[in-house]
């Protein structure tokens, strides 16, 4: 496979074309940003544990039955994936109250949510990732409503796998977002799935042990992420 040009370059992950028009590399860099790209700070390591754990995550998915972008490792900081339309609507599925449900709500945080929440956000760093409803998607031509339900049945199938694996590993799943795109007519899941995407704490003491270490500056944020991968037997 030839990596050619670059295509995209997003606040932690450069795409590059191949000499095949169905696939694509994605380079996990070290860079780390929050609050929607203002402060942003290089973690050594960081690009390596992302790109393995995401590798480990999609590769548990796919054997659950859910379609995922990911085809193969290439190295430490990069990957082959499938060639996506990408839909701009992130789709968020919170078990516990957290992040801007608690600003936005006024909510304790930590507080269990029976059933599970599920949000859409319109992938836009510009506006800041604004709440949207599925009226919306389908009004502004951003995705059908076919696709939407898709889309929301992917990522309670993916909550339910993962919620089992972390809790396995002694880790809450709180919350995640996933993004999706169009492979061949199929909805498959796209991105990442990695401690910047999701919100995990452990399940003991409610460490948190993902992003926040980076956005509440508690630091130690990749030794968490090692910690993470660790526990679920992720090799790195």
């Amino acid at each position: 496979m030839e990596k050619r040009e670059e295509l995209y370059r997003g606040k932690a992950k450069s795409v590059y074309k191949t000499d095949d028009a169905d696939r694509l590399v994605l380079l996990f860099r070290n860079d780390t940003s929050a609050f929607d790209g203002k402060r942003i700070e290089q973690l050594d390591r960081k690009g390596m544990v992302n790109n393995k754990f995401n590798a480990f995550i999609m590769q548990k998915l796919e054997q659950a039955g859910v379609p995922t972008q990911f085809d193969r490792l290439l190295g430490d900081n990069e990957c082959l994936v499938k060639k996506l339309d990408m839909i701009p609507v992130e789709c968020v599925v919170r078990n516990y109250a957290a992040g801007s449900l608690v600003k936005r709500l006024g909510v304790e945080e930590g507080k269990k949510l029976e059933p599970s929440t599920f949000e859409l956000f319109l992938k836009n760093d510009a506006m800041g990732d604004p709440f949207i409803n599925e009226s919306h998607v389908v009004a502004f031509g951003w995705g059908t409503a076919e696709q939407l339900a898709t889309m929301k049945q992917l990522s309670l199938k993916v909550n339910e796998v993962l919620s089992k694996l972390f809790d396995d590993a002694g880790l809450l799943l709180v919350d995640f977002k996933l993004e999706f795109g169009v492979f061949h007519g199929q909805i498959v899941l796209g991105d990442e799935f990695s401690p910047d995407g999701c919100r995990l704490w452990d399940k003991e003491t409610r460490k948190k042990m993902d992003k926040d270490r980076f956005r509440q500056g508690l630091g130690g944020v990749i030794e968490a992420y090692e910690e993470v991968a660790q526990r679920l037997g992720v090799p790195l």
